[in-house]
């Protein structure tokens, strides 16, 4: 019988190290229910679970090795599962003990810093990577993780000074270099930052598309570096979201100026906005087949800056005093439907795409307290994710719903240009109000975006743009009563005319 088992259990072994994971499974819960008391195997089927991210079943199964024998093996592989659990108080008191008996462990040090990393202890965290750090210098998920804390902190120089290690490990490493770009992004310093920002996924994502929809065309016409195409046709179409289209459309100008035909395909809700405001430009709302299309060189949109040798001192932050207009109709039309009063008027949203960062989203009550200030008049402006939050409060409050009555962004921007202020979380309509230089008071978290930098007392891309950061994570109640005492002294102070839009 126990050379029975023995074949089983080389049998099963071979197929987990193949990681042939189900068969090695079967057979080591076949071997248990012979012998329940083999510690090996209950630990072995620990860590077939946990290749298979059942984390409760991985952790029973080598608490019951443990307590068969108490291998230090088994210890460490338990320190693996509560790691993945993102259990930290248990992974940093396994680890923390699995250090005494061998102190100088890089994976032991590299897993203890990711648990005090998990458990938001950054001053722990940076003391092991460290010194996990030099006992492996080769190992690049050290300075990354470094790298990561050090910009959570609030310190890209830091953050850009152990990515660069990282990179000198794995210099064609896309994300490391991708969050290189961000990190001198947040300092203020495209002109080094650019050449990183390429390495994006959403860059890599659009070209791919472009692959797809014009095999025959993108073969020929090939991505666009800077060269001379003042004779030639560029086609250049959006990456990632509204707001970095709408962010990035004060190029726009800069590059028709470079190319004797444009053709831009932005997402289709800001087709009519972006047609409105640059008429010698071509605008794709819908696909066109590649038949019909015609081009001699392509670029991915957010690439425009790099290309044309923009950076914080040469372009970046052109248009500033805003680049978009409203139409004038629109703009009427919801004037005499919706604003004819002269109320201080105030559009307010509080969600944007919650695919990214759920960190930027708002609990919509926490605009309540904005309410009672006299003479103003609140509009919400939320569409599609998050405007059914609206009816948790539109019954008690005086709250026009403009979000409703929009069909695209030229909609957005004849109803803004209404508006007193806009007071939101950061999201596309911040870039929306600030390419029309309408005042606009954006609500940041306290870990917030690369874009609006270290000084947050001045928004480098819009004029009139104000910025407002949590000054604890999580804590939007401290901004709301610092919002309201400065709304209160601006209402008093503005005059009130019904004429005045």
């Amino acid at each position: 019988m126990a050379e029975d088992l023995k074949t089983q259990f080389n049998t099963a072994f071979n197929f987990h190290k193949e990681g042939n994971l189900d068969e090695a499974e079967n057979l080591y819960t076949e071997i248990l229910s012979k012998d329940d008391k083999n510690a090996e195997v209950w630990n072995l089927l620990g860590m077939v679970n946990m290749q298979k991210f059942r984390l409760t079943k991985a952790k029973e199964c080598i608490e019951k090795a443990i307590s068969i024998t108490p291998n230090p093996y088994f210890f460490e592989n338990i320190a693996k599962v509560y790691l993945e659990m993102e259990d930290s108080e248990n992974a940093i008191e396994l680890y923390t003990e699995l250090l005494k008996v061998k102190p100088n462990n890089f994976d032991y040090l590299f897993n203890l810093a990711s648990a005090y990393k998990l458990a938001h202890n950054n001053e722990k965290a940076i003391e092991c990577y460290k010194r996990a750090g030099e006992l492996n210098p080769n190992n690049p998920d050290t300075f990354y993780n470094l790298g990561l804390i050090y910009d959570n902190l609030g310190m890209p120089k830091k953050s850009v000074e152990y990515y660069n290690k990282a990179l000198e490990i794995t210099p064609e490493d896309m994300e490391t270099r991708y969050f290189t770009g961000l990190a001198y992004f947040k300092n203020r310093d495209y002109k080094n930052g650019l050449p990183f920002f390429e390495s994006r996924l959403c860059k890599q994502s659009a070209l791919m598309t472009q692959v797809q929809t014009y095999p025959n065309l993108v073969r020929t016409a090939p991505v666009w570096e800077g060269e001379n195409i003042s004779d030639k046709t560029l086609y250049t179409y959006y990456e990632a979201g509204f707001g970095d289209v709408l962010m990035f459309s004060r190029y726009i100008p800069l590059l028709k100026e470079r190319c004797k035909k444009l053709i831009f395909k932005p997402q289709a809700p800001l087709v009519e906005l972006l047609e409105y405001n640059f008429p010698d430009v071509e605008f794709q709302k819908y696909f066109v087949n590649e038949q019909e299309m015609k081009f001699d060189y392509h670029i991915p949109f957010l690439s425009v800056p790099y290309v044309l040798g923009l950076d914080e001192n040469n372009g970046m932050f052109t248009g500033k005093s805003g680049y978009l207009k409203a139409d004038t109709n629109i703009v009427q039309r919801y004037k005499n439907e919706y604003f004819n009063n002269n109320k201080f008027k105030i559009g307010i949203k509080w969600r944007g795409n919650t695919h990214y960062e759920m960190d930027r989203v708002i609990d919509i009550k926490s605009f309540i307290k904005l309410f009672d200030i006299p003479e103003t008049k609140f509009y919400s402006f939320q569409t599609f994710e998050g405007a059914e939050d609206l009816n948790e409060i539109i019954n008690d409050y005086d709250i026009v719903d403009i979000g409703k009555t929009v069909t695209n962004f030229a909609d957005t921007a004849g109803a803004l240009e209404n508006m007193d202020l806009i007071i939101c979380n950061d999201t596309s309509l911040v870039h929306l109000a600030g390419a029309m230089n309408k005042p606009c008071w954006v609500l940041l978290p306290y870990l917030y975006n690369w874009r609006w930098h270290l000084d947050l007392n001045k928004c480098d891309w819009y004029d009139s743009v104000k910025l407002y950061r949590q000054k604890t994570v999580g804590d939007w109640d401290e901004i709301f009563d610092r919002m309201k005492k400065d709304l209160q002294m601006i209402v008093k102070k503005t005059p009130k005319n019904p004429q005045k839009h």
